[in-house]
């Protein structure tokens, strides 16, 4: 076993990754243990700590599935029924769809809903009601409960409901449910509250390579519940530990573990093998977890739980694109010192020119291109925001991701690893229709739809 204590390698990661700040926080053997590295923000630095607020951008998601299995348990709310049942007004591209789509195709992305819709809605609180009001411009990817899509828009709705049902605004809704009675007291959506707080900016990188801080410090509030939480490493733990515990007053035992178990299988993705409710699941070295990652503009989190071992780690840093990157490497080596557990990425098999040429092209979700390309070493991919997307932005959007590099896997070929770049360690596959066509990628989980040449 490694003799390198948590806070040398935290430091020594954030250094050989270029992140100006990181807290990480591990649950083991019943202690808390910190390792707080670096400034919140290169132009106003102050000292990262264990209190220290970062973005947690989709681990937000798991506040709003277990304020949603709250209100279930308290009869308010029926996971399986329409989510028509408490949003009569729910409009979709499709009627069918907008029938038939229940709160818990929400809960685990089988919506069939697209990514997101970029639009803001302002900061009142109708902010939700109107971004629902827009949905009918979303695209839809599948019927509902025929796949998993990654889908943030989803969780905007399943916020929704969580207002139409108590009558209060989401964010007060989540603070009544969740933080009042678990005792988060560092964890928080308005700004006013946030920055009245030591919090991280986030940093992106310039073609140069020099970080420069973010200036779209959070996102829009219709975005709230599905990423918009702010919260520190030692509030991280505390809701690592109640999700470890008996639910308390605040949900029954048997409900709290039912969120652990799965619902839906997931295909080479790297959130994991299966999504439960609002968690993702993975088998880790022959050992069961649970977790969630999240992202903002320069700012990335983990959260990753081990039931059966009572163990859990947080880590959020405050520069992109690295810092993806940053945080798995601290994961790892904090499986791997206190639990001996190996995490480690499949080899990829060789690369095939002929194998590859099918694969080649520009696949979309409604505000992101992903393209394919291909040159004599390999195949790479590359993803960013829509030209005419950015164009038409008034605020600052983030940086597209510079093209990486990615190996097919060991089967059918269609299973893909980013083995080099910023999102590397990243896993996805290609889908096909019934003639054998390639017609999309998974990146993220999320499904981009090829785009006709």
């Amino acid at each position: 076993m490694s003799d390198v204590t948590l806070s040398e390698f935290v430091e020594a990661t954030a250094t050989q990754f270029g992140i100006p700040g990181v807290a990480v926080g591990v649950l083991i053997d019943g202690q808390d243990v910190f390792a707080c590295h670096g400034v919140t923000s290169l132009d106003n630095p102050q000292p990262v700590d264990s209190d220290t607020l970062f973005q947690l951008g989709s681990v937000t998601k798991t506040y709003t599935a277990t304020a949603l299995m709250r209100l279930a348990a308290q009869g308010r709310v029926e996971l399986d029924a329409p989510v028509r049942t408490y949003l009569p007004e729910l409009a979709l591209a499709d009627e069918d769809a907008a029938t038939r789509i229940t709160v818990a195709n929400l809960l685990n992305h089988t919506a069939g809903l697209d990514w997101n819709l970029l639009v803001d809605t302002g900061d009142g609180e109708d902010a939700l009601a109107e971004f629902v009001a827009r949905l009918p411009e979303l695209g839809l990817i599948a019927a509902s409960g025929a796949r998993a899509s990654y889908s943030q828009a989803g969780y905007n709705l399943a916020g929704r409901v969580i207002e139409k049902v108590t009558g209060q605004p989401f964010e007060q809704a989540i603070a009544e449910l969740i933080f009042a009675p678990l005792g988060l007291t560092h964890s928080f959506f308005a700004s006013r509250e946030i920055t009245a707080r030591r919090f991280a900016e986030g940093h992106n990188a310039e073609a140069d390579g020099s970080l420069t801080v973010a200036r779209l410090w959070r996102p829009w509030r219709a975005n709230n519940p599905g990423g918009g939480l702010a919260s520190s490493a030692a509030d991280q733990l505390r809701w690592a530990r109640f999700h470890l515990g008996d639910g308390g007053a605040v949900l029954p035992t048997d409900t709290l573990r039912a969120m652990r178990r799965p619902t839906v299988a997931l295909r080479a993705s790297t959130f994991g093998d299966a999504i439960g409710v609002g968690w993702f699941l993975r088998d880790i070295d022959g050992v069961r977890a649970i977790g969630h990652g999240g992202s903002g503009n320069g700012q990335f989190a983990e959260l990753l739980i081990v039931p059966e071992r009572d163990f859990a780690i947080v880590v959020m840093s405050n520069a992109g694109p690295e810092g993806i990157a940053c945080n798995q490497a601290i994961v790892r080596w904090a499986l791997e010192r206190y639990l001996r557990v190996l995490d480690r990425d499949p080899e990829p098999i060789s690369y095939d020119p002929s194998r590859a040429a099918e694969l080649i092209g520009t696949y979309a979700i409604d505000a992101m291109t992903l393209t394919i390309a291909a040159d004599e070493t390999g195949l790479n991919l590359a993803v960013g925001v829509k030209p005419e997307i950015r164009a038409a932005s008034d605020q600052e959007v983030p940086p597209d991701y510079p093209a990486a590099a990615i190996g097919l896997l060991p089967g059918d070929g269609d299973e893909y690893l980013v083995t080099h770049g910023g999102l590397r360690g990243q896993l996805g596959f290609f889908s096909r229709d019934e003639s054998g066509a390639v017609v999309g990628i998974d990146l993220a989980g999320r499904l981009f739809q090829r785009v006709a040449a």
